[in-house]
């Protein structure tokens, strides 16, 4: 059968699968191999192929008795299918017993093995291909690292679009949808936390950060996440912005005053102000609080992000200050 006449939309290799933010479910345990290979008949494909391909691809191997490729390819598909781990489930139809499926498919010759997902036939080869190639159309019908995978990619990718574009709530829903298929996902885990900060929900933000895995505590986007809660935390306790601008007015050595201020400023996002003020209790005294301004810049590099424009500004500044 050639790809003009392939009912299952391009065939093997062609590359036309497109990936949605739609996720599977992750079974709990990879089933044994009684569970992934099974025989099927006409009355039982709805529920064996089109159900259970809900769950995860199933492949539907049509054979016949007399078939010679049938006989080469069935040992090769079973073992692969077996090592797949549950990424896959394998039905057999014998197309003697059971014609009426092959026949409303459009398979005129076998072996064929088509791939059906979400309850539709969406891939599929002719013929008894070797265990290299069957192993490979597995793993793409399966996407390991794959379709879930793209689908994550994208999914993190628009979402970071949309924390630039200052659209939280849309990232934390997507955000939310990566982390409902990967628990654990690190980035997915920082990205929701980092929004909720934005949003204004620090206790969320930090619920959120607790799921973090032990490997993930050091993921920049973590730790940005940490060092916002942390200067959230310090902001709300600081008090009016006017009353410190008037005390640094009517004495300009009033650090507490002036680094109190740069913390207010950052939370309003006027980065370049609050390093300033920072570094001019550094200039003025770098013992002042155990060297506190310095460790708070720094804290605020690390929320900023190291691309950030103002990171980078007052990096500068604060090297020019350390070493001139």
């Amino acid at each position: 059968m050639s790809n003009t006449d392939n009912p299952f939309g391009g065939g093997y290799g062609s590359g036309s699968a497109t990936t949605t933010l739609t996720f599977g479910s992750a079974d709990a345990q990879a089933p044994t191999a009684v569970d992934v290979i099974k025989d099927t008949t006409t009355a039982g494909f709805s529920v064996d192929v089109i159900a259970e391909s809900k769950n995860q691809p199933v492949l539907v191997d049509f054979w016949a008795p007399w078939c010679g490729p049938c006989k080469q390819l069935t040992p090769i598909l079973e073992k692969a299918v077996q090592a797949a781990g549950g990424r896959v489930k394998l039905v057999k139809m014998n197309i003697d017993d059971h014609p009426a499926i092959a026949g409303q498919l459009g398979i005129q010759s076998i072996p064929a093995v088509i791939a059906f997902a979400d309850g539709k036939p969406v891939d599929g080869f002719m013929g008894a291909l070797p265990e290299s190639k069957v192993k490979e159309f597995i793993d793409k019908v399966a996407s390991p690292d794959g379709g879930r995978d793209e689908a994550i990619k994208e999914a993190l990718a628009t979402a970071t679009q949309l924390v630039e574009a200052a659209d939280f709530e849309q990232a934390a829903q997507i955000y939310s949808a990566v982390l409902g298929e990967v628990p654990d996902h690190v980035a997915a885990l920082a990205g929701l936390a980092n929004c909720l900060i934005e949003l204004g929900d620090i206790q969320a933000a930090q619920a959120t950060l607790e799921s973090v895995p032990p490997a993930g505590k050091e993921d920049a986007g973590v730790r940005a996440a940490h060092a916002k809660i942390t200067l959230a935390l310090q902001v709300a306790e600081l008090g009016d912005p006017s009353a410190l601008e008037a005390r640094l007015k009517a004495n300009p050595a009033d650090h507490q005053a002036r680094y109190d201020l740069a913390m207010i400023l950052n939370a309003k996002d006027q980065r370049d102000e609050a390093a300033d003020h920072l570094l001019a209790i550094m200039k003025a005294d770098r013992t002042w609080n155990d060297d506190g301004a310095r460790k708070q810049l720094l804290q605020l590099f690390e929320a900023w992000g190291a691309g950030d424009p103002a990171s980078m500004s007052a990096r500068r500044k604060l090297s020019s200050l350390l070493f001139s």
